[in-house]
């Protein structure tokens, strides 16, 4: 293991329809970011409803 490779770290390999990937480029381009950069912001932004949410709403 590289010694600049923190334990939390994992490795995620998806696969993408062509457009998918292309847009994911070309706002990385865009925006001088990485693909790893953006998805992971892309996660942070899920918003999880809990069981009790759901209750509540009803």
């Amino acid at each position: 293991m590289s010694p600049k490779k923190r334990l939390s770290d994992r490795v995620l390999t998806i696969r993408l329809p062509e457009l998918e990937l292309e847009k994911l480029e070309a706002y990385c381009q865009a925006t001088k970011r990485t693909k790893t950069d953006v998805v992971r912001e892309m996660i942070r932004k899920i918003k999880i409803k809990s069981a009790s949410d759901s209750e509540s709403s009803q």
